[in-house]
């Protein structure tokens, strides 16, 4: 195969195409590596840190580190597992993620995260920060207590002269993405549907289909998170 390069996955040589990230290279070979802020296709951010991996022994993050040749990688380990965790419960008691009566719960990605790292009480104090809930938006409900700050909203959702339509407010502690008021006013439909099947939690609602689907047949309700990849490399191996 041309543009690739060999390197070593969980003890398993293996063969990437040059240029393509870690993530994107497990991905192909049915390793799911756990990540909230990283979308296929899209230039990663790096926010969330969830996809950290073992990069020849050095803690490095799978979406933004290009494959190399002679890498070798470890996804899997109790002191990754352990960071994965504690980053999760960091997120849960940083926001105000009520899960039982949120629109998202069971097609949430954070949620899902949270039952596949088996997550229980967080070893963090919960912060019960008192952020507002922003309802200007025709198209769009912005629920600030849910928000991650992923920037997936950010790097995905452009108007048609390629202005973000998202954007950051204030530092810190205080940091928020808002929706822009004067791009997000001509949001369309499509943008307002796709800005909220890329957000991973319920922070962005649209109008008048929150509930669309019944709880039990959500997208996680039945399946783990991860499992989609997982399952194909299982075939793979059993072929």
């Amino acid at each position: 195969m041309k543009n690739t390069i060999e390197l070593t996955i969980n003890g398993e040589k293996t063969e990437a195409m040059q240029g393509e990230y870690i993530v994107d290279a497990a991905r192909r070979q049915g390793i799911y590596i756990p990540t909230l802020c990283n979308l296929p296709g899209i230039k990663p951010a790096g926010s969330c840190r969830i996809c950290t991996v073992f990069v020849n022994d050095r803690l490095m993050t799978s979406c933004t580190t290009p494959v190399g040749r002679g890498m070798e990688i470890v996804t899997e380990s109790k002191e990754l597992d352990d960071f994965r965790n504690s980053v999760v419960e960091l997120l849960l008691v940083e926001g105000n993620h009520l899960c039982p009566s949120c629109e998202k719960g069971g097609n949430c990605e954070l949620q899902a995260m949270g039952y596949r790292l088996k997550v229980m009480a967080p070893r963090f104090p919960y912060q019960f920060p008192d952020r507002e809930i922003d309802a200007n938006n025709p198209k769009l409900i912005k629920d600030h207590n849910r928000c991650i700050l992923c920037k997936r909203c950010i790097r995905t959702i452009f108007d048609e002269e390629g202005h973000h339509i998202f954007a950051f407010r204030y530092r810190g502690h205080d940091l928020q993405i808002i929706i822009d008021p004067t791009y997000g006013k001509n949001m369309t439909d499509e943008q307002a549907q796709k800005a909220m099947d890329n957000c991973p939690v319920g922070a962005l609602l649209y109008r008048g289909i929150g509930f669309s689907t019944p709880i039990g047949k959500r997208k996680y309700d039945k399946k783990p998170i991860g499992s989609e990849i997982e399952n194909k490399r299982r075939k793979e191996v059993l072929s």
